[in-house]
Order: structure tokens, then C-alpha cells, then sequence
């Protein structure tokens, strides 16, 4: 755990999980589930409480074959759920581009979409300081060394829940326009794919940080990709 890379390859789905509409478009392969989870940084997060649906986007990270989210002990609907063993889903989801048909109704998406069904569990205090450390780690990577220790009074506050990867529907398209020589359609309108690229942006300092502060290494890595060089803010 935190940290363990071990896990099975296919993902194991019930019959009530099992997609029913464009079927051929669930995959089972656990590798493609984990990309997802490890490319993605917000997923939402589906309880009922009181007998109403509630649907929270939430920042995560996956470690091993659980995923991990956090939150205050004062926040209420996620630790009441784990207290009442209630099930709850977690989907995360990635647009990939737009699918641009020679009609409206034909026009899609590409994604990979997963939801997964289980029940969260709260992390063991002795267990919590690496828990956030990895979901630190998944989001900033290299920002728990550039920074102050958390307080005492901080890790009270903060409540880390972990869900298993145990039952998990993924689905993907990840194909052009559906089109045939003789569908009948006008093939001198423009048909195809426009993928969607995403990229971090300048990094703006806040309001007291002192002109000429560095750039931490951090933010380089995370916006360029360099951890050999040093900028100026």
C-alpha cells in the first residue's frame, strides 16, 4: 500500500455492472483503467444522503489498487457514508476530442470513462501521514520537500478515505467518424476527428511572495517537464 504497483490485469465486472448500450465499447483491460486514474486529477464522487443523490468533484490519487481521497473531519456527507458502510461511486472521466460526423445525430466524443462501486474506508491514523503524503506526491509531485511539515492541528483536521478497485466498469471510444462508401452521406463534407491537448499554464506567484522568488522545482517539473533548470518569478 502507498506505493505497492501490484495488481491483476482485467477488471472483474458483475452482471448489474456490465454496459448494455454500445457494449462492445466496455474494456476489461486493467492497464487502460489505470492509466486513466493516474492521468486524471478530479473525479466525482456519487452518495445518497437522506435520500437525496449528491455528486462532489473531488481531487485523487490511485494507490496500488485503491484510490485515495481526503477531506475534513468537519465536512460530513464522505465519512458518513464510510460510517453507515454505504455504497457509494467514484467516476472519473477524460475527454479525449471530438468526433466531428456529416451529421449532428453521428457527431461523438472519444473519452475513457470509468465509475467505480464500493465502499469507502477510512485510512488508520498510524497510516493517514503517508496517505496524504502519496496523494500529495499523485498531485504536486516533489512539493512535500519544498514545503513546512503539517501540523498536529492540520493532520486532526484532515480525514484520508481509501475506495478498492474492485468493482469497476471502464468504457472508451477511441475511433474516428462511422462513415462507408456507400452510407449515403455527402463525403465532401468535412468529416473527423479533433483531438483535445491540455497544458499547464505560466505559473503566476501570489500577491506576498517577494519579486525574484524561484520558481520551485516542482512547478518546473509540473509545467515543463524540466527539474534541471531554475526560473525567476
Amino acid at each position: 500500500m502507498y506505493g505497492d504497483t501490484r495488481f491483476v490485469t482485467t477488471l472483474e465486472t458483475t452482471a448489474p455492472r456490465r454496459i448494455r448500450r454500445l457494449a462492445e465499447r466496455q474494456t476489461t483491460d486493467r492497464t487502460a483503467l489505470f492509466e486513466l486514474l493516474d492521468t486524471e486529477l478530479v473525479g466525482h464522487l456519487a452518495v445518497v444522503v437522506d435520500g437525496t443523490p449528491l455528486v462532489v468533484p473531488m481531487g485523487f490519487a490511485r494507490d496500488g489498487e485503491h484510490l485515495l481521497v481526503h477531506g475534513s473531519t468537519g465536512g460530513g456527507f464522505a465519512l458518513r457514508a464510510a460510517a453507515e458502510r454505504a455504497t457509494v461511486a467514484f467516476a472519473v472521466t477524460a475527454l479525449d476530442g471530438l468526433v466531428f460526423a456529416r451529421s449532428l445525430y453521428d457527431s461523438s466524443m472519444n473519452y475513457r470513462s470509468a465509475v467505480v462501486y464500493g465502499v469507502l474506508e477510512p485510512v488508520a491514523e498510524d497510516e493517514t501521514d503517508a496517505a496524504l503524503l502519496a496523494l500529495t506526491e499523485r498531485l504536486m509531485p516533489g512539493r512535500s520537500s519544498e514545503v513546512r511539515a503539517t501540523t498536529r492541528k492540520e493532520q486532526a483536521s484532515t480525514r484520508v478515505l481509501r475506495l478498492a478497485l474492485d468493482d469497476v466498469v471502464m468504457k472508451v471510444r477511441a475511433a474516428g467518424a462511422g462513415e462507408a462508401v456507400d452510407d449515403g452521406e455527402d463525403h465532401s463534407v468535412w468529416a473527423g476527428v479533433v483531438p483535445l491537448r491540455r497544458a499547464w499554464g505560466e505559473p503566476a506567484a501570489s500577491v506576498l511572495t517577494p519579486a525574484g522568488t524561484p520558481v520551485p522545482d516542482s512547478v518546473i517539473a509540473l509545467t515543463t517537464g524540466d527539474r534541471g533548470s531554475r526560473r525567476i518569478s
